[in-house]
């Protein structure tokens, strides 16, 4: 090649060989203008040639500086790894030692760089998102992990375990998973089973209906965004025997979850600023999940309160106030009512919830009906009712006009199948164009895991009288819920034979949400660890027994009032001994603070 020399440069993959032409180096010099910042990136590629090279001495000095400490590195680097360097000419004609020596120099003088600024700090990140709070997974539950990883390594404590009665997740609680919809599922999971003999025909047939309306009919597949059609299909079945009045298919959308269906329904209603913000109306006390979406949303969030005298009956009068007074700073939108209540665990009466859809149809708010606990009724004197068959009973005017959502899940009631992620909403007197509009919503996320979808459909589609499945399906389901209801009628006296600690009667759901006594001086405690008076008590409960609940003031109460949930899901002799070790923790604590 002509007017190329060779570099001799001892770079790793250069051999000493690699030609670079003068034109080529002028080229680089005449890109690299004053040495600035494309100097640097394009020269990075062109190292392998000498620092005595015609086209390196016409770069500006800026440029050669670059490329001098790139190569010095790269030379140094060579030498130490050699170990030793012989006194011989390179073939610069200087020695190596005079080489590493100049290398060793142009490291001590090349400038340190400041590090660089990271461009998502706490100050620039999205602050609807850092307003997010959910405390069932909040400090104290991070606590709880610390001190589990201190048993592990041996670190002792008054207690061999940590008892995570925080969330209402059944099998990690011991709670056995149903036969029959697990049987559909594993099919679903490996259809080479369908020809096993150990498989009843009833679960086959299910599980054949569900990967015939999958694409290749596997679970892997995508399904539609409103989810598989046949599932869609099976929960307006469902729904109609329920309730006694129709459902349509197309207007059930399959979720991941209940969550992911009350946060993308949100997402719709929220709109316009300042006073004409969106306001959402959720109980207090409530599922942290609302506050959570609210707070990320940027909507205003507009508190009614339950009334604990009452077993947190919802007054309709307090409804009123609530949205009278949110007028004045927002636009209220959007009634949530959570039945059976979580975490209060109220379930509402028929009248109940005639009055709510009149309000709602009196003031055009649109409702959220959260039912995910809707199998779980304990009390003999309660009933589940779901706001959809009360709208409809009350006559066309209100069934033709109210808008409402209503939730359901594979993670509650018999079930428990918390992993699957599974769930639907139905959405009724939707405006036409908000119906696509929510689909493209949905669209986005493709679709909700499709073996969530199959389990809902198992939960809405079980084994019917005469089929194989269903004594076993049966025998199970009410193994499950008697057994839920003995503890909470278990909770409900333990809990009331405790001097300071009130709880109301546990009509459903699966928590106690009982009211503790907390002494002026563990309040100031409180405040000089700059803690809520009730997280103060759970953190101590949770240092002190390895009892982990959640503080009432994540799910909101009352000014001057303490509480914390706890799940009734262990097993009966587990949630004994939690219950006595409550006991005791609480008499020590009123003595030590008193």
């Amino acid at each position: 090649m002509q007017g190329a020399r060779r570099c001799g440069c001892l770079a790793p993959g250069c051999g000493g060989g690699w030609p670079l032409s003068l034109g080529a180096a002028q080229e680089l010099t005449n890109r690299s203008g004053a040495g600035g910042p494309a100097a640097t990136g394009t020269l990075h590629s062109h190292l392998r040639f000498s620092p005595g090279h015609p086209a390196v001495q016409r770069l500006s000095a800026a440029v050669a500086r670059v490329i001098l400490g790139r190569f010095a590195m790269q030379r140094a680097a060579v030498l130490v790894r050699r170990g030793s360097c012989p006194r011989a000419s390179g073939p610069w004609g200087r020695s190596h030692s005079s080489a590493a020596a100049e290398a060793s120099a142009a490291l001590k003088v090349r400038p340190e760089r400041s590090p660089r600024d990271r461009i998502l700090t706490l100050e620039s990140m999205n602050p609807q998102v850092k307003a997010v709070e959910y405390a069932v997974r909040g400090p104290i539950v991070l606590k709880a992990g610390e001190i589990e990883m201190e048993l592990q390594r041996g670190i002792k404590k008054p207690f061999t375990e940590v008892i995570r009665a925080n969330i209402g997740d059944a099998h990690a609680m011991g709670q056995q998973p149903i036969t029959f919809l697990r049987q559909v599922m594993a099919l679903c999971t490996y259809p080479n089973l369908l020809s096993s003999p150990s498989f009843p025909e009833d679960a086959k047939k299910r599980a054949r209906r569900i990967l015939q309306a999958c694409g290749g009919n596997s679970l892997g597949s995508y399904s539609a965004s409103q989810g598989v059609n046949c599932i869609r299909e099976d929960v307006a079945a469902f729904i109609t025997r329920r309730d006694g009045v129709p459902a349509d298919p197309d207007n059930i959308y399959l979720t991941t979850g209940a969550s992911d269906g009350i946060s993308t329904i949100l997402k719709l209603l929220v709109s316009g600023g300042g006073k004409s913000r969106t306001g959402v109306m959720i109980p207090i006390p409530q599922y942290p999940l609302y506050s959570a979406v609210i707070s990320e949303l940027d909507a205003v969030q507009v508190n009614y309160y339950l009334d604990e005298e009452n077993c947190w009956a919802l007054n309709v009068d307090e409804l009123r106030r609530a949205v009278r007074q949110a007028k004045d700073h927002c636009d209220p939108k959007v009634l949530c009512i959570i039945n059976p209540g979580n975490p209060t665990g109220q379930v509402q009466s028929r009248k109940c919830i005639e009055d709510v859809i009149h309000f709602a149809w009196e003031e055009k708010l649109f409702l959220l009906a959260d039912e995910v606990y809707q199998d779980n009724v304990y009390s003999p004197d309660c009933r589940f009712h779901s706001f959809k068959k009360v709208l409809y009973q009350m006559g066309q005017e209100y069934s033709s006009n109210v808008e409402l959502a209503s939730f359901h899940s594979t993670s509650k009631g018999y079930m428990g199948e918390c992993g699957y992620r599974g769930g639907y909403m139905e959405v009724i007197n939707l405006h036409p164009e908000i119906k696509g509009q929510l689909v493209k919503l949905l669209s986005v996320r493709l679709c909700p895991p499709v073996s969530g979808q199959a389990a809902m459909d198992i939960v809405v589609n079980p084994p019917e009288p005469g089929e194989e499945s269903f004594e076993q399906f049966s025998r199970e389901k009410e193994f499950v819920l008697g057994n839920l209801a003995k503890k909470a009628k278990l909770t409900e006296d333990l809990f009331n034979q405790v001097p300071g600690i009130q709880c109301n009667p546990l009509q459903g759901a699966m928590y106690a949400f009982p009211r503790i006594l907390i002494p002026a001086k563990a309040v100031e405690a409180a405040q000089s660890h700059k803690m809520a008076p009730d997280m103060f008590y759970c953190m101590k409960l949770l240092e002190e027994t390895g009892i982990c609940v959640v503080p009432g003031s994540g799910f909101g109460q009352r000014e001057g009032t303490y509480h914390f949930r706890m799940t009734i899901l262990p097993p009966v002799e587990k949630l004994k001994t939690v219950l006595h070790k409550v006991k005791d923790f609480h008499l020590k604590f009123l003595e030590k603070y008193a």
